[in-house]
């Protein structure tokens, strides 16, 4: 007598409406004209949506300074890396010809920098970053240890290129009179940057918990004194140290350096004149061919000036329309020449 095929009843499903799929189902059943309405709104509604962020994004105020040239005696001074310890200043004046009303923000622009190299990407420590061992250089090749095998912290290619330009902004009040315009060092980073991804390790004194360690190679000072004015703006926590660590995903980007502090004379934004910009140039790059300015900007209640996202919006909903128009001229044509046939 042959045995029929033994089974394992454990392992099959529930004799349920779900396991067995005998649940009712409703199949949408859309008409020319149900799709046709869809169509005609999604592409009306991406069409309105980018006008708007493109008349928003037009509304925008922005002057970029390009220093790389304006500096050159700097610029040529730092293509030898030997160099990076000799001060070198400039100064830019320039003219604003519109007050920037509001908040006004300054960034650094960077032409030719590849932070998206995978190697340069990985080349960090976390466990360091968070504050949870900060002797830990495991995935900071070649940034791992100095030239006296001491531990480099912050380590990594991504720290030890840190950009580190001094940039101060000054307005000239009148031909004698020059103040410097106040800016605020906080607010520049994500809240999870700030208070989850970046943490300085639980001690009550700095100096002796980074003993033994060294500072990257071309830093001017350890972690440890990047503001020694804000205890809540030093060591890892730094924000300008955190806005560099958030690597781009294109070779030209700009990063959040500045922001104004709304008062007395600024109270109201930056008024239109004669300005100027006092650089310390210490971050090369002319060597990769690479440029730099600095960038005053206001911005709008969905981010800056750029026209990428307005045109993206109005391109597919000026698409979706040309395609709603398409599919209704075909589908008239269609019930025409049935109506005839009849």
């Amino acid at each position: 007598m042959e045995m029929g095929p033994q089974y394992d009843l454990s392992r099959l499903p529930e004799n349920t409406a779900l396991k067995q799929q005998t649940l009712p189902a409703q199949q949408l059943n859309l008409s020319a004209s149900i799709v046709l309405s869809i169509f005609f709104a999604t592409g009306g509604f991406c069409l309105s949506v980018g006008v708007i962020l493109l008349l928003f994004a037009k509304s925008t105020k922005e002057i970029e300074i390009n220093y790389t040239n304006m500096c050159a005696n700097c610029a040529q001074l730092r293509e030898d890396s030997s160099n990076f310890d000799k001060e070198c200043n400039c100064s830019l004046p320039f003219y604003l010809p519109e007050k920037m009303e509001g908040d006004v923000y300054m960034y650094y622009k960077l032409y030719g920098f590849y932070q998206n190299l995978y190697r340069y990407i990985l080349s960090r420590s976390n466990s360091q970053l968070v504050g949870k061992d900060i002797w830990d250089t495991t995935n900071c090749s070649p940034f791992q240890v100095s030239e006296n095998d001491t531990p480099i912290i912050p380590c990594g290619a991504i720290a030890n290129s840190i950009f580190n330009d001094t940039i101060t902004l000054s307005y000239n009040l009148n031909s004698s009179t020059q103040i410097e315009v106040p800016m605020l060092r906080s607010g520049l980073t994500w809240w999870t940057d700030k208070y989850v991804k970046f943490r300085n390790p639980r001690t009550s004194n700095f100096t002796s918990t980074f003993a033994g360690s060294s500072k990257p190679l071309h830093w001017a000072k350890p972690v440890y004194e990047l503001d020694l004015e804000d205890p809540g703006n030093n060591g890892f926590v730094n924000e300008d140290f955190i806005v560099w660590m958030r690597t781009a995903a294109f070779p030209t980007f700009r990063k959040l350096y500045r922001r104004l502090r709304r008062e007395d004379s600024f109270a109201d934004g930056l008024p239109a004149g004669n300005y100027s910009l006092s650089i310390s140039y210490n971050f090369p790059v002319t060597m990769f061919q690479g440029e730099k300015s600095v960038i005053l900007s206001t911005l709008t209640w969905f981010g800056g000036g750029g026209l990428f996202l307005g045109l993206t919006y109005t391109v597919t909903g000026a698409l979706t329309l040309l395609a709603s128009f398409v599919i209704l001229a075909i589908h008239l044509k269609l019930k025409r020449n049935k109506l005839s046939f009849l």
